[in-house]
């Protein structure tokens, strides 16, 4: 469970480095309440990756297909770590009784 806590982790740092390069190349802006700190690249990264969706930061531009890849990544890869974490627990619940 913590190594794929922490393999999601990886992966939203990923998107933020991305974000932070692609803002810096004028492939967009993030708006709202963004300083442009590493915490709120985190943040945003965070929310589209988990898909709780965008609050006070919003992607603008072409950014936004950025935004829109992640969270669909997040999607994916969130899904597919519940079921085979699910599944193993299964195997090592019918194992133990």
């Amino acid at each position: 469970m913590i190594v794929s806590l922490v393999a999601h982790s990886i992966e939203v740092g990923l998107f933020a480095f991305a974000y932070k390069v692609s803002i810096a190349s004028g492939f967009g802006a993030l708006e709202g309440n963004f300083e442009g700190s590493l915490a709120d690249h985190l943040c945003f990264s965070y929310a589209a990756f988990t898909t709780v969706g965008f609050g006070d930061i919003v992607p603008t531009g072409p950014l936004r297909l950025l935004a829109g890849m992640e969270a669909l990544t997040g999607f994916v890869l969130i899904t597919w770590t519940a079921s085979y974490l699910y599944l193993e627990m299964t195997r090592l619940w019918k194992i133990q009784s």
